[in-house]
């Protein structure tokens, strides 16, 4: 899972984990007697497993989750964590669990342990949704994912309300004069002032490296003595960020659309303004290949891409009608396009988005973008862009000036006509939040940890296909096992290719390793 939201972060899956220094450290110098024992207590606490009620509204609208096939119904649970690591005999947090046990009792291995991604992205809602095709590793294992602290039902970080937050994602996202610059600043430091006012002492304790010190409580408390984990996008730097901090602790880890550890936000950005290219690249030529079939302008790549910026242009001038009173504007148009990236199946809705839109009809992309943004058919938005700032400015150093991000722009659109712009003046998502990050880069470093297979797709655009050999290498030697797809779209083991699902089932499965370098088309 991974989210396209420039405006308030530079971009939702970028590389970024949080520091030892921030909330997530132990202090340095020893514990006292209180400070163990209430660590004790915490790691033997018992969690009471019910029913799952519906979402709540930070996760987002819906129904409470149905059972899977064959009946075994969804149990949810709250488990209590410190605050801050730093101060385990102060304030604790409730982060939500939900579970699926088991279907062989006799050959069950333990817990898998799912993050599908964001940051900010809601486990309680996702592993459900997605509970089918994970329903094979259910085997041996109990499937388990969990709302990161900050996000859905786990203390979420509240900013703008859904009134506020309408009119802050109808903002102009690529300014193009000294006015529209100035309403863009604006309208960042009015986001991150509502974020401190609504959620100023949780900020600071938000980042990846606590959300990774979670997992492992959430370990112990679950009776493993290993961490089986199962990574996707923004997954994979937090199972990154665990092997680093618990080696010894890693159990069988998947990581898939697999982020690069090695890149700072400016160079994340920019990759994912490539990976966004390429992915548009692919649906124009496929677009070419079917001829009339196609209903957009334009007889090559190059002048399908131009009409697409033509009419991103148009918007950025005019926006369109959308749905009820709201307009269609030219940085929703983007989101909303960047939203069918990543997925083939996405295609024919981004055809028709697009043709639409020309015509004057903007509801298919507003609906695409309020998708990517987290709002519901009702008006009403989860937390996860809040969460998403909240994680990644926890996490980064990056604070671009309005300067800085002007000079970086000529090669941001130079990667990609149509996201450049977009990607580019995302890199201040950042600059007016009011905790400072943590690093540059993530260290992923993990000696001694047990094998962790990395899975890059090579048509990837959010995380590009590069990352993964970048993370199987930083891993290190004997724990990196690199995997590559040659497939479409974000992640790979959700694609349906069996290539991929019989590799990764054989290792979670059965333990079996696949030889570094396998390739799956």
């Amino acid at each position: 899972m991974s989210h396209f939201r420039p405006r308030a972060v530079a971009l939702i899956a970028t590389v970024t984990a949080a520091a030892l220094a921030v909330g997530g450290c132990s202090g340095g110098g020893d514990k006292d007697e209180d400070d163990t024992d209430r660590s004790k207590d915490l790691a033997s606490q018992t969690l009471d497993w019910g029913d799952c009620p519906a979402p709540s509204e930070a996760e987002g609208e819906g129904t409470a989750p149905s059972p899977l096939p064959g009946g075994t119904k969804w149990k949810c649970a709250d488990l209590k964590a410190p605050l801050d690591y730093a101060k385990p005999d102060g304030e604790t947090i409730d982060l939500a669990l939900i579970r699926a046990e088991a279907k062989a009792k006799d050959r069950r291995i333990g817990s898998l342990v799912f993050n599908f991604g964001g940051p900010g992205g809601s486990g309680i809602t996702a592993l459900p949704s997605f509970g089918a095709d994970y329903d094979k590793l259910r085997e041996r294992y109990d499937l388990v994912s969990f709302d990161p602290r900050g996000v859905g039902r786990s203390e979420p970080v509240e900013c703008l309300d859904d009134k506020e937050l309408d009119a802050y994602y109808a903002e102009d996202g690529t300014p193009d004069d000294p006015a529209e610059e100035k309403a863009y600043t604006a309208g960042l430091k009015t986001y991150a002032d509502a974020c401190e006012k609504e959620s100023g002492p949780a900020l600071p304790h938000v980042g990846t490296t606590n959300a990774a010190r979670d997992m492992d409580l959430i370990r112990t408390v679950l009776g493993d003595e290993k961490l089986n984990y199962f990574g996707i996008s923004y997954g994979t730097e937090l199972g990154g960020v665990y092997a680093h901090l618990f080696p010894k602790k890693v159990g069988r880890a998947v990581f898939d659309a697999v982020v690069d550890p090695t890149e700072t936000s400016e160079q994340s950005s920019l990759g994912q303004a490539k990976g966004f290219q390429l992915a548009l690249d692919n649906f124009a030529k496929d677009c070419v290949a079917r001829g009339e079939e196609c209903t957009l302008p334009g007889g090559s790549v190059e002048e399908i891409e131009d009409w697409i910026a033509a009419l991103l242009a148009k918007l950025d001038e005019k926006p369109v009608p959308g749905i009820g009173d709201r307009r269609l504007t030219q940085t929703q148009a983007t989101n909303g396009i960047a939203q069918t990236l990543y997925s083939k199946e996405y295609w024919p809705l981004l055809e028709q988005g697009l043709d639409e839109a020309d015509g004057g009809r903007g509801a298919l992309l507003l609906a695409l973008s309020d998708s990517m943004n987290g709002r519901g058919e009702k008006g009403s938005y989860s937390n996860i862009q809040a969460a998403n700032a909240a994680i990644n400015c926890a996490d980064s150093k990056a604070r671009y000036t309005l300067a800085q991000t002007k000079a970086k722009l000529p090669e941001f659109r130079a990667a990609s006509r149509v996201f450049g712009d977009f990607l580019g003046w995302g890199m201040m998502g950042c600059s007016q939040w009011p905790v400072p990050g943590a690093w540059d880069t993530p260290d992923v470093t993990a000696p001694g940890a047990a094998p962790i297979l990395v899975i890059g797709n090579t048509g990837d655009p959010a995380t590009p296909y590069e990352g993964a050999r970048a993370m199987a290498d930083e891993l290190g030697e004997g724990v990196g096992v690199e995997l590559t797809y040659k497939g479409e779209g974000h992640g790979a083991y959700n694609s349906g290719d069996k290539c991929v699902q019989q590799t990764v089932n054989a290792y979670l499965l059965d333990g079996k390793v696949p030889a570094s370098g396998k390739t799956c088309s």
